[in-house]
């Protein structure tokens, strides 16, 4: 007769490790074996998989989810829910966060919430808090946090510590980081257009998305930017398959990054693309990913290849502002270069500007936003580093005297853009620094958290379409496509100017077109 099985408590942790074998292909069996619990547990540890990864990645510290066994709820839930919001807030804004802070506000949210009886906000309280929500140590004192240089320094060298001791080269050295960019919006004091979005402080919800850049340290290898909008599938989009855009893209009711999303994008597209890069180069598959702690960032057990070899490291509250990475110049490098380039189409184009931006689509708005990133030099992106990884080699070949995009380059498109040409240098700097602020996460008031604590959400659709008139779909044959590329091409062999390459793009263009008809037709 076998003995009885002694009764075994899985950590949080293990129970991530067990979620994370099963998307594997690992059986209940085997897993019930190794872990030393019955399958029944494996399979409600399945069950509640999706519970189970919510409260990790809104966890503050991996070491206490190692520990922690259980999601044991407070007695006030709403309390808890409110509390959690404010707290990864004020986190994410690098803002101090003591013990009487933290109580001051819990009393604010418990009578705000209308919740009945006495409330004592007291130190076991607070521990008690804390561990729920596996939050690392809060400052007893009322420390300032932002800007605190020597928090900069210790970090830079435990982090030089750490890449030397997991033997990591810069190439395998990530950052991210998220914004929010208003895509229609015109440099203020603009006469030609009354329209959403012309002057900062006058921005729309539907012309704003939220764009998550990320890069290794040397600047060689730039991912896809990922976009988050309001729409599941823009109307503008038409028939495009969202996996051709040139930008990864999701979506959220308030075109704002999540924890879901990001755990999509770390899972799905960053790293299978790292993975593929580092190959490429004949290095370790192996990289790391700094991140800041805004609340939009999953815990770093969560953030973490099936291998354990791709994961996540998180920047102090107190040192992100001052150097991560894409924050130093590179995000406001590519959103100038995002601006300048539709004022260049449009003048370009010679159309008046209150058609043109009147036409301009989410759509297009993404080839620009994906082609202003493309022109973010790579030296930009290494230089950004320099504070944290002073050593970085600069590659050979990478242009360093040739300047970004100026506010007098921009100044000087505009004077020959109709409606435009009396914008002032302060109006265009204004104009290019309109979003500088914006967070890819939402920052909610006071009453926004009550609400949602309470349950209560914005009735808003997730299929909410842009606000403009286009052509209905419709269905252009092989055909009809040939056809039309004939006649480019006639029209390209009767240009003296053009040049062989444009020809020759054609040419392979209308080729792949008469196989896809030859495919169509012999399989009918």
């Amino acid at each position: 007769m076998s003995g009885k099985r002694k009764r075994v408590v899985l950590t949080i942790k293990d129970k991530l490790d067990i979620i994370k074998k099963l998307e594997d292909g690992g059986s209940s069996k085997q897993l019930a074996v190794i872990y030393g619990i019955g399958e029944t547990t494996v399979r409600d540890i399945r069950k509640n998989k999706e519970k189970i990864i919510t409260y990790a990645s809104s966890s503050d510290s991996t070491s206490l989810l190692a520990k922690r066994k259980s999601m044991k709820p407070s007695m006030y839930e709403e309390l808890d829910r409110a509390m959690l919001e404010w707290f990864n807030q004020q986190r994410a804004r690098g803002n101090p966060i003591s013990g009487p802070i933290c109580a001051k506000r819990a009393e604010f949210f418990f009578y705000a919430l209308g919740m009945d009886g006495d409330f004592n906000p007291s130190a076991g309280w607070l521990t008690r808090f804390k561990q729920r929500h596996s939050i690392r140590e809060i400052n007893i004192r009322n420390e300032r946090l932002n800007g605190d240089e020597t928090a900069v320094e210790d970090f830079c060298n435990n982090f030089r510590d750490f890449i030397e001791q997991e033997n990591l080269h810069p190439e395998q050295i990530y950052n991210a980081d998220e914004t929010g960019l208003f895509w229609k919006c015109l440099p203020p004091r603009t006469s030609v257009i009354k329209g959403k979005c012309t002057v900062p402080g006058h921005k729309s919800v539907e012309e704003r998305v939220t764009i998550m850049c990320c890069a290794n340290a040397t600047g060689l290898h730039k991912l896809k930017l990922c976009v988050v909008g309001k729409a599941k599938k823009p109307r503008s989009f038409k028939s495009t398959d969202t996996l051709n855009l040139p930008v990864s893209y999701f979506s959220q009711k308030g075109a704002w990054m999540d924890l879901s999303i990001f755990r999509q994008w770390f899972d799905k597209i960053f790293v299978p693309q790292v993975r593929e890069y580092l190959r490429s180069k004949g290095l370790q598959e192996k990289a790391v990913l700094l991140l800041d702690n805004s609340p939009t960032h999953p815990n770093e057990n969560v953030l973490r290849s099936d291998d354990g070899q791709i994961f996540a490291k998180y920047l102090p509250p107190n040192v992100a502002s001052l150097i991560q990475p894409l924050d130093q110049g590179v995000i406001a490098t590519m959103k100038r270069n995002y601006r300048a380039g539709l004022l260049q189409n449009n003048l370009e184009e010679g159309n008046d500007l209150k058609s043109f931006w009147k036409k301009l689509t989410l759509l297009d708005a993404l080839y620009e936003i994906s082609m202003a990133w493309n022109l973010v030099k790579p030296v930009s992106i290494s230089r950004a580093w320099k504070q944290i990884l002073p050593n970085i080699e600069e590659k050979e070949g990478l242009d360093f005297d040739e300047e970004d995009i100026s506010v007098g380059t921009v100044a000087t498109i505009l004077q020959h853009t109709k409606g435009l040409e009396n914008v002032t240098t302060e109006n265009v700097e204004k104009w290019l620094e309109v979003d500088s602020t914006e967070p890819g996460y939402e920052v909610l008031t006071d009453s926004e958290i009550i609400r949602r604590a309470q349950g209560q959400t914005d009735e808003s659709s997730e299929n909410e379409e842009e606000d403009i008139q286009l052509i209905p779909e419709k269905h252009v044959n092989h055909a009809a496509a040939l056809q039309w590329t004939e006649n480019l091409l006639d029209y390209l062999e009767q240009q003296g100017d053009m040049i062989l390459p444009d020809r020759l793009v054609i040419r392979k263009l209308r080729a792949t077109i008469r196989n896809k008809q030859k495919m169509t037709n012999s399989s009918q």
